[in-house]
Parts: structure tokens; C-alpha cells; sequence
């Protein structure tokens, strides 16, 4: 038997989702953000029941020129294995039974609500897909921004600094390049489950409640509908080399002085991927960076290589090819990468 939390809905939360004609209205998401890298994210079922094993070559064997009448030595490939954790992102949402009959709305007050939980979910997947650290909270998987974080690490090669001196302030933000790909950069979900966020209606449940008024007497009864949602996920970088980091954007610099030259850095990050035929490759950043680039190309649309496309009645923003995304995950608070 559960406990109704606290934060429960109210009778006057119901109300504001009220019209005037006494129908659960369509509720305008001022929250929502826009992190289209979720709508790019592959994913593949992990070999493991807590995540994904990969199996790494770390060096090629030798090989000689001979002589007739030589040998040459027998030499072999090394490889490494990495372990790669998932974290599972839990939420319940409880509705007093009476409140959710109201006026006969009882599906669409509840859709409304889980509309509500899905966003959130979705909005602290994205965020933790570049800033999770399961060093500071074992809960979660590792983000990009770990593995992305030192100038002097083995894959500092892809990490590219646009620090332009004197801006040590941690208002920093970054530009990320992904191609995603099998054997490149994907989700992960546990082995023998389904990806994705798992709803689970649990329809009407007997719970108890905390009470009422100053005395909060708890051991009372409440019949509430009752929703969990789930989502078992976690990121296999299997191929550092598929992954960009342009770093260390000022963003007060970016939007007054001398800014640094986005469109280099972009060009930059296409050189460093081995192929951009080996995954679905994009460049991501937030509402901020994006605009300034914009900016930053409406001199010269044709050398810089930004193009617009119309698919599907969707306006496309592209780099060379590559479709660029827009991540409110992307803070504009981030530390300088040293």
C-alpha cells in the first residue's frame, strides 16, 4: 500500500486546467524545451543486464618486410574491454479519485498530467546525456561532458578549445558533434528490456494518505489513480573518434565584443571525424549559440557552407551537409575545460 506524497495535485491545480466551458484544456508547455537530440539518439539493447560491454582494439600488430630465405616474428592485435552503466529514471504521479471525475474529464485531466512527466523526463534525459557524472551521483550514467573534460586526456584531439584568453568566468557553453552509430555513439538499454520511456497505468490503487490540517493524522485511506513512468537508459561512446567537442564558447563574449568564430571551429570539428558516412552525424547547441551562428553566416552564406533546407515542410538548418540541432539541455554555465 503506497503513501500520497505531498506534492500531489490540488483541487485548484485541477481548476486551472479548466476552460470556460468546464473542459480540461489544452495546457500551453511554457517549460517545454526544444532538445531535438532525442529524436536523433540510436539505440541498441545492451549485452549485458546493467549495460553494454565493448570490445576495443587498442593496437594493430607488426608486420615486416622479408628477406628470401628469412622469417619474420609471429606479433598479434591488442584489445581492451569497456564497461559501459545505465541508470534508471523513475517518476509516479498520484491523482485523488474525485478530482480526476470531475465534470467526467477523467482521461484527458491524466493525459494532461502525464504530458507533464513525459517532458520532464525527457528534459533531464537530455541534460544528463551531457552533463551526468556517476562520480558525483552514482544514480546516473556517465554524460558526454566527463569523458569530454580534459585538454590533456588521449582524446583531447577531438575536444576543441575556442577560449580566446581572459574569459575564465564559468559561462561557458559548448558546441557537441555526434555521429551516431552502431559502432560509433549510441543509447543503451538493458538487456532483454524495450528502450524507450515505460508507462504503466496502474488504474485506480488504494493508498494511504498523509493527512490533513495542522495534526497531519496519517493511516487514512485515498482511492487514486496512479501512473509510474520509467526509463532504463544509458551511452556507449564505443568510438571516441565520432564525437566533438567545441568548447569554451564565451557567451558574453559571444553576444558583445569579439566573439569567437563559430564556423571555424564547426569546420574543425568535420575534419576531426574519421567518416561522416559511418553514423547519422549532427551538430547540436543551444537557443544562444545557434542564433549568434546564424548571425555569424548572414554575410556569407555560400563560403561558410550553412545551408537552408526545406524537408517535408520542415525547415532544416545544415553545416556542410550535417543538420544542426537545437539542445535547451546545453547550459550557458559550464566551466572552462582545461
Amino acid at each position: 500500500m503506497a503513501t500520497l506524497s505531498s506534492s500531489v495535485l490540488t483541487l485548484a491545480d485541477w481548476a486551472k486546467r479548466l476552460d470556460p466551458d468546464g473542459k480540461v484544456d489544452a495546457i500551453v508547455e511554457l517549460l517545454g524545451q526544444s532538445n531535438e537530440i532525442l529524436e536523433d539518439m540510436l539505440f541498441k539493447e545492451g549485452n549485458l543486464p546493467t549495460g553494454h560491454r565493448t570490445s576495443v582494439r587498442t593496437g594493430l600488430p607488426s608486420v615486416f618486410w622479408k628477406l628470401l630465405n628469412a622469417g619474420v616474428q609471429p606479433s598479434k592485435s591488442t584489445t581492451a574491454q569497456v564497461d559501459e552503466g545505465l541508470g534508471i529514471m523513475e517518476a509516479w504521479s498520484e491523482v485523488d479519485e474525485d478530482l480526476a471525475e470531475l465534470n467526467g474529464n477523467t482521461a484527458a485531466f491524466r493525459l494532461s498530467e502525464a504530458q507533464a512527466f513525459i517532458e520532464a523526463m525527457n528534459q533531464e534525459m537530455a541534460s544528463t546525456l551531457f552533463y551526468g557524472n556517476s562520480g558525483l551521483d552514482p544514480e546516473e550514467f556517465n554524460g558526454l561532458s566527463v569523458r569530454y573534460g580534459d585538454l590533456s586526456a588521449a582524446n583531447a584531439e577531438n575536444i576543441i578549445d575556442m577560449s580566446l584568453g581572459g574569459d575564465a568566468g564559468n559561462d561557458k557553453t559548448s558546441i557537441w558533434l555526434i555521429c551516431w552509430g552502431e559502432n560509433s555513439v549510441h543509447g543503451i538499454f538493458p538487456k532483454g528490456s524495450k528502450a524507450g520511456l515505460d508507462h504503466r497505468d496502474h488504474g485506480l490503487q488504494t493508498i494511504q494518505s498523509e493527512g490533513s490540517g495542522a495534526s497531519q493524522i496519517g493511516g487514512v485511506r485515498l482511492r487514486a489513480y496512479q501512473d509510474q513512468f520509467k526509463w532504463k537508459v544509458g551511452l556507449a561512446l564505443r568510438d571516441w573518434r565520432f564525437c566533438v567537442r567545441i568548447c569554451n564558447i564565451d557567451v558574453s563574449t559571444l553576444l558583445g565584443g569579439t566573439p569567437a568564430d563559430l564556423i571555424n571551429g564547426m569546420i574543425k570539428a568535420l575534419h576531426r571525424v574519421p567518416s561522416l558516412n559511418m553514423g547519422k552525424c549532427a551538430f547540436y547547441m543551444n537557443r544562444t549559440v545557434f542564433q549568434q551562428l546564424d548571425i555569424q553566416r548572414r554575410d556569407d552564406v555560400a563560403a561558410a557552407g550553412m545551408t537552408y533546407k526545406d524537408v517535408d515542410g520542415k525547415l532544416i538548418y545544415s553545416f556542410r551537409g550535417v543538420p544542426i540541432r537545437k539542445v535547451d539541455a546545453l547550459t550557458e554555465a559550464e566551466a572552462r575545460v582545461v
